[in-house]
C-alpha cells in the first residue's frame, strides 16, 4: 500500500515544482517588462582597483563617505549582509595580519565568504600561467583580492578576470592601505584636500601610494627620503603639482598635519636590511620631528612597526598616533570598496 501514496507524492511534488517554476518565469518577466529594474549592458562592465587611480576622486570620496557609513552601523550592531553567497577569492603570494583579517572579516560581515589560497594551495605555485588562474577563478568566486611581489602580475590577472580584482598590496603600490589611512585622516581633520602630509623613510610601495592619493584628493604631500631611495619617477612626474620632493625630514614635517612612514626594509628587501638600517638613521620619526608638525598633527604608520628604526615608541604609543584606528579602517573602507565594486555600477533604477 505504500507505493500508491509515494506515486502520488512525487506526481504532487513535481506539480507544485512546475507551479513554483511558472510563477518564478511570470515575476521575472514582470520585472523585466516593468522597467523597475534592468541589468543595464553598458553598466556591466567589471571595475578593478589595482591603484587609486582606478576610481575618480568623486568615485573615491564617495567610498571613503560610505567606509565611514558603515563604520557606523558596525558599531550599532546592525546587521547588513547584501552579499549573501557570494564568496571572495584572496590569493596571497605574501604574509599578511591585517589584509587577511580585514577582508576575511569584511566579506563575512556582508553576508559572504572567503577562500585563503596561498601558492601552496593553487597551481600558480607550480607555474600555472596568470592568465589561467583568473579565467577559472572567476569563473567560481564573485571577487578577487591578490597580494603578491609584481604588480605586473595582478594587471595580468585583471585583464583576463569576469570579476572585479584588487589590489592588497603589490612592491609597487598599496591602494587598500591608503583607503583606510585617508578615512583615518578624515575622521580626525575633516577633508583632507589642501592639507599637508609629511611621509618620511623610504619611497617604496606606500609611498607611492601617497602620491595617487594626494593627486587624487588634491593635499601637498611632502617626502623626504635619503638620496638613492626615491619613490617611481613616473609618479613623480604625475604628481608635480601636489608633491615636493626632500632630503631634509625636519623640512619635510614643518606644519604638516599628519606624519606617516613605513619600515625601513619592507618584504623582499630583507637582504637590504642592514645598509638600510644605516642610512635611514636620520629618518626616524620622533617626538622631535613630530614638534615640528602642526600642534594637532596625527602620526599613522601601515604597520607591522619597528619600534626604534623607523618610529620610536614614544610617538607611535602617544596621543598622537593613530595607528590603531587607521588599522581597524582597513575593515571597513575595504567593506565600502567590495559594495562598490559589486554593486556601484552594475544595477540602473528607474
Amino acid at each position: 500500500m505504500a507505493f500508491p501514496i509515494a506515486v502520488a507524492g512525487s506526481a504532487l511534488f513535481l506539480n507544485r515544482t512546475l507551479f513554483f517554476q511558472t510563477q518564478r518565469s511570470e515575476t521575472i518577466n514582470r520585472f523585466h517588462n516593468s522597467g523597475t529594474f534592468s541589468f543595464s549592458e553598458n553598466k556591466m562592465k567589471t571595475r578593478h582597483f589595482l591603484s587609486l587611480f582606478d576610481l575618480t576622486p568623486d568615485e573615491l570620496k564617495r567610498v571613503l563617505q560610505r567606509a565611514a557609513e558603515l563604520k557606523v552601523m558596525h558599531y550599532r550592531g546592525e546587521h547588513y549582509t547584501p552579499f549573501l553567497q557570494k564568496v571572495l577569492g584572496m590569493i596571497f603570494d605574501k604574509a599578511s595580519t591585517r589584509t587577511r583579517i580585514s577582508f576575511s572579516t569584511g566579506m563575512a560581515q556582508l553576508g559572504g565568504s572567503s577562500i585563503f589560497l596561498s601558492p601552496r594551495d593553487t597551481q600558480l605555485g607550480r607555474g600555472e600561467p596568470v592568465e589561467d588562474t583568473a579565467k577559472v577563478l572567476s569563473r567560481m568566486v564573485d571577487i578577487v583580492m591578490i597580494r603578491t611581489f609584481e604588480h605586473e602580475q595582478v594587471r595580468e590577472f585583471a585583464a583576463h578576470s569576469k570579476v572585479p580584482v584588487i589590489n592588497g598590496l603589490t612592491d609597487y603600490n598599496h591602494p587598500c592601505q591608503l583607503l583606510a589611512d585617508m578615512q583615518t585622516f578624515i575622521e580626525h581633520y575633516g577633508d583632507i584636500q589642501k592639507r599637508i602630509v609629511a611621509w618620511i623613510g623610504d619611497g617604496n610601495n606606500m609611498c607611492n601610494s601617497y602620491l595617487e592619493a594626494a593627486c587624487q584628493l588634491d593635499f601637498q604631500l611632502r617626502i623626504a627620503v635619503p638620496p638613492g631611495y626615491e619613490p617611481d619617477d613616473n609618479l613623480l612626474r604625475r604628481a608635480t603639482d601636489h608633491v615636493v620632493l626632500l632630503h631634509d625630514p625636519l623640512a619635510a614635517v614643518k606644519n604638516a598635519d599628519a606624519v606617516t612612514t613605513d619600515v625601513w626594509a619592507s618584504m623582499g628587501k630583507e637582504s637590504e636590511k642592514a645598509r638600510r638600517l644605516q642610512d635611514f638613521i636620520p629618518y626616524q620619526v620622533t617626538t622631535e620631528i613630530m614638534e615640528k608638525a602642526s600642534p594637532n598633527a596625527i602620526f599613522l604608520h601601515c604597520l607591522p612597526a619597528h619600534r626604534g628604526e623607523e618610529v620610536s615608541a614614544d610617538v607611535i604609543d602617544g596621543p598622537q598616533s593613530k595607528v590603531w584606528d587607521q588599522a581597524e579602517n582597513r575593515l571597513h573602507s575595504q567593506k565600502a570598496l567590495i559594495e562598490f565594486l559589486l554593486i556601484g555600477d552594475k544595477l540602473t533604477f528607474q
